[in-house]
């Protein structure tokens, strides 16, 4: 072992627990809430299969998300995991006001009357939190309340800037319920003033994700990107996809974002239900098309917030979205406020390894190659011949080294057989690519020879149990080491 190699094992090392955490390939992201908001509580989730911390700020103070922040690198510095944390910004949020009574109970073919001025909401009045509704509705859009529960069509644009909707489909309307206006073409930006004031707490924080809300199109990314940029703030951005326009600008918006969210909440209530399943599917290809990191999100097991088993069709949807390839399954209400938030990650775990185990070699070769668009097409063909060569021979492990992450990103999006490890200097991506398929990434700086960095990434592979004698391990590289060049070099060694 080189003399250097002692440092960069864990001072806390747990052999067995950094084995079990890398057992399943697709991720887990967990939304941290009252449910899960203490140093046992949240190291007991990790221990369970948790990848990545979301920390949702629709809601809390930032004086708690900070002691969060503070608890989950606690549990970095203390034991054998890189749990990634991403800051989820609220985005415009479109409100009915207060309700007489707290309940209205609207008929189809009622009139109802929309007003951007604060009041008490009857049968005369309700006030909608949207400023710019009366200039962006027209006559004839969709309104949705309640994630649906309630459908309303827009009849008159009043003088005044009163909107007038009858109602469709009926129901008790309630205080502060969610609107969306799925034919709509909005103009509010998607970073609010809130977002703004919250973004300069995360950037301060320097977490690992932060996801934007409300994303329809690619300046939206952009527009994050160049404040990261101007706070030289390494963050990784996720474009939440909840938006018609989203779909139809996708493959710009997949390409501007670091990863990619499918919040299948909202996008369910704007778009038709039955195309919301093919949408996620086509999403999941495009990001593995592009090395971009895949989430799937919104009631994946919401059952089980109260319950101690899922649905049938929670277990479907779970094993349906690890077969169609994404990089992490997310939890929201089920670990932020339900009461088995520990028994949510280890089903989602359980039902995950199940699918990975039984039925990993159906057929992904259209998605699965280099293309030859791509312009590091030559260095992402070397990262596919990697994988298809540890699965030639059968190698225990497929080791990468990267400075971008992109290496790593490519080598995870060609979903290899062998288990995926990633060394790099830039302690800010250890973490980040722990939202990523199969990755699980070790910092290490060294830059002596190209067979003296081999040798120290396979004892420390060694040393934490992930390999043994007579492994075989592929390697990837690129040569010179100090020019840090694209990667160019593939290497198979037998472990001694």
């Amino acid at each position: 072992m080189s003399k250097h190699l002692s440092k960069y094992l864990h001072k806390n090392m747990d052999k067995q627990a950094g084995i079990e955490h890398t057992i399943k390939r697709t991720k887990i992201v967990a939304t941290v809430g009252p449910a899960c908001d203490t140093y046992d509580k949240l190291l007991e989730l990790v221990k369970a299969g948790v990848n990545v911390f979301r920390l949702n700020f629709s809601h809390g103070t930032h004086a708690d998300k900070a002691r969060i922040i503070e608890l989950i690198r606690q549990i970095n510095n203390t034991e054998p995991y890189n749990i990634a944390i991403l800051a989820d910004l609220q985005g415009p949020k479109l409100r009915v006001g207060q309700i007489e009574n707290d309940a209205l109970d609207v008929k189809p073919g009622d009139i109802l009357t929309f007003t951007n001025e604060k009041c008490i909401g009857t049968m005369e009045r309700i006030y909608v939190s949207y400023p710019n509704l009366h200039s962006d509705v027209k006559h004839g859009d969709c309104i949705m309340i309640d994630d649906g529960k309630l459908e309303v069509r827009v009849v008159e644009i009043a003088a005044n800037n009163d909107v007038k909707v009858v109602v469709i489909m009926g129901g008790i309307l309630s205080s502060n319920k969610g609107i969306n206006l799925p034919d709509t073409k909005i103009s509010l930006p998607a970073l609010t003033e809130k977002d703004l004031v919250d973004l300069d707490f995360i950037i301060g924080q320097n977490v690992d994700w932060i996801a934007l809300s409300f994303v329809r199109q690619v300046k939206d990314i952009s527009g994050l990107k160049d404040i990261l940029k101007e706070r030289n703030c390494k963050s990784k951005v996720i474009a939440k996809i909840e938006k018609p326009e989203a779909v139809l600008n996708i493959r710009d918006i997949i390409i501007e974002s670091d990863g990619i969210m499918i919040a299948r909440g909202d996008l369910g209530v704007e778009l038709p239900v039955e195309k919301v399943p093919l949408i996620q599917k086509e999403i999941i290809r495009k990001c593995m098309h592009r090395a971009k990191p895949v989430i799937v999100a919104t009631q994946m097991m919401e059952s089980m917030i109260d319950r101690i088993k899922p649905n049938r069709s929670e277990i479907t949807d779970v094993a349906n979205a690890v077969l169609e390839g994404a990089d992490a399954l997310m939890l929201s209400g089920e670990t932020a406020t339900g009461h088995h938030p520990t028994l949510v990650i280890e089903t989602m775990c359980k039902i995950i390894a199940e699918v990975e185990k039984n039925a990993y070699d159906y057929d992904r070769d259209d998605i699965l190659a280099p293309q030859s668009h791509s312009p590091s097409f030559l260095s992402d063909a070397l990262c596919y011949s990697a994988c298809k060569l540890a699965q030639d021979v059968q190698a225990e492990a497929l080791i990468g080294m990267t400075q971008s992450g992109y290496t790593a990103f490519m080598l995870s999006s060609y979903r290899p057989k062998s288990l995926l490890y990633i060394f790099s200097k830039e302690k800010s991506l250890i973490n980040q690519l722990s939202l990523s398929w199969g990755v699980r990434a070790f910092f290490y700086a060294e830059e002596h020879s190209l067979d003296d960095i081999i040798f120290d990434q396979i004892n420390i592979l060694k040393e934490r149990g992930f390999l043994k004698a007579g492994d075989l391990v592929v390697n990837t590289s690129s040569i010179p080491i100090d020019l840090h060049m694209p990667t160019n070099l593939l290497k198979i060694t037998k472990v001694d």
